[in-house]
């Protein structure tokens, strides 16, 4: 049997952005592994309790601390903290150990997300969802690493 493989819900094409909408990557590849029932798509934030469209939020850290703020400085901590959890427990419950993730989310960037700053800097620190997915060992891919993915991928089944 082959493995589940996690991936935001917003790179298969679903209107789940926070502004609604879509990060879609057409691969050829990944449209396979969909008609095989591979694809388990979530969106962690709104697992969280996020509605579609909601405003943009960013990681704000500090030494003591690790916040996700919007814009308006709206604490939505407990709701992307909420939706990485959840995203963990499918993770568990369906044996995934491989996961392709939308690039610089607070939620899912594997590699970089913005500064907290909301002036498009970006900084090198994962998203919450991801940070929790790397640390439980599965690995997370974004969009933009679809060849390392694909490789990984292919070693691993």
């Amino acid at each position: 049997m082959q493995h589940k493989i996690l991936v935001s819900a917003c790179l298969m094409g679903e209107e789940v952005r926070y502004d609604g909408k879509h990060n879609l990557v057409e691969h050829i590849t990944l449209n396979k592994l969909k008609t095989q029932n591979r694809l388990i798509l979530v969106c962690p934030e709104m697992l969280g309790g996020l509605p579609t469209p909601r405003e943009p939020a960013e990681i704000i850290t500090t030494s003591k601390t690790i916040r996700v703020k919007t814009e308006q400085k709206i604490d939505v901590t407990a709701q992307f903290i909420e939706g990485a959890n959840k995203t963990l427990q499918i993770c568990l419950d369906n044996k995934i150990d491989i996961a392709l993730m939308a690039a610089k989310s607070p939620s899912c960037g594997n590699i970089e997300t913005y500064n907290g700053e909301f002036n498009r800097t970006l900084i090198k620190q994962a998203g919450i969802t991801a940070q929790l997915l790397q640390k439980n060992g599965i690995k997370v891919f974004n969009q933009n690493q679809l060849n390392e993915f694909f490789k990984y991928l292919e070693q691993t089944n």
